[in-house]
């Protein structure tokens, strides 16, 4: 504790401010000192060493609306650990955006040495540079159009395709490749484009070595109930159609990371993803129409 005029004050502590939009990205990055508390983030405890300051600097740096806040009050550069490395294919963007609702993005890393951007970050020049420094980016793929808004930018910096559905494209009129139909579509080896239209109509989940599932806002991992869910009360376009999607789909899926837009991720083994998936698609099909609600999402 300090002292001034003899009052003592309290000393300097993290934080989340009024700016919190609820989004659940820091309560990802920082399990068991970021929580939940009448619809927005706080601070449930000081980090404890290294590695928890180090997981609420992560949060900080990734929360669209800068609300988690260091004691200093300053967020320190050298302190952001994006893109962070989940293996050693896939990083976490961070620096999630507003004009995206806060999504997760991520680049994959290719054999080649090439790397593609799934959803995209807040832009910035030097976002961008930090990662072209991992190796030329070749596409960027787009899951849906509420994460749409910084694709061309980063296509153009890139020299990269940009992909979206035909469904979404007004979302994207410029996009480079339109996937149309509910097809399969190979985007290049090992990486493959499932149209799953529910979410939105032009809804795209894509898988990368039969490892990654990259969801968009089609289903994500769920703390609450520690299993695969969809967002029925964020539906946008048919619930119907999503479960339409999942059943068509689901078998065709194999992979061990769950990697959404919005929503936990989770890494389990491919059997029992399959398993976790063949269930989410009979759970989807007992679903009806809700009104939208963002309260109701079990994150």
């Amino acid at each position: 504790m300090s002292e001034v005029m003899g009052a003592e004050l309290p000393t300097p502590a993290w934080h989340i401010d009024g700016r919190c939009t609820n989004c659940d990205v820091a309560r990802q990055l920082a399990p068991g000192l970021i929580g939940e508390a009448d619809g927005r983030s706080v601070i449930l405890r000081e980090p404890q060493g290294p590695d928890e300051t180090g997981q609420l600097y992560a949060a900080a740096h990734a929360c669209p609306t800068r609300a988690v806040r260091p004691p200093t009050g300053q967020l320190e550069a050298d302190r952001d650990p994006f893109p962070l490395a989940l293996d050693d294919t896939v990083r976490l963007c961070g620096h999630n955006s507003r004009h995206t609702a806060g999504a997760n993005s991520y680049l994959l890393r290719r054999p080649d040495g090439t790397t593609m951007m799934v959803d995209t970050p807040r832009w910035s020049p030097a976002l961008a540079a930090r990662h072209e420094a991992l190796g030329p980016v070749t596409d960027v793929l787009l899951t849906h159009r509420d994460h749409a808004a910084h694709g061309r930018r980063y296509a153009d910096r890139f020299g990269a395709r940009l992909w979206i559905h035909e469904g979404d494209l007004d979302a994207a009129p410029d996009a480079d490749r339109v996937l149309r139909g509910t097809d399969p579509t190979v985007i290049s080896d090992g990486v493959i484009a499932f149209p799953l239209p529910g979410h939105t109509r032009g809804s795209v989940l894509y898988l990368a070595d039969e490892r990654y599932c990259f969801s968009g806002d089609s289903f994500y991992w769920s703390r609450t109930t520690a299993d695969i869910e969809v967002v029925d009360s964020v539906t946008w376009y048919s619930i119907e159609a999503l479960a339409d999607s999942l059943t068509r789909t689901v078998d065709r899926l194999r992979f061990e990371w769950l990697l959404p837009g919005h929503g936990d991720r989770r890494k389990l083994p491919g059997d029992e993803m399959a398993r976790r998936m063949r269930e989410l698609a009979s759970r989807t099909r007992r679903l009806r129409p809700r009104p939208v609600d963002f309260s109701a999402v079990r994150w």
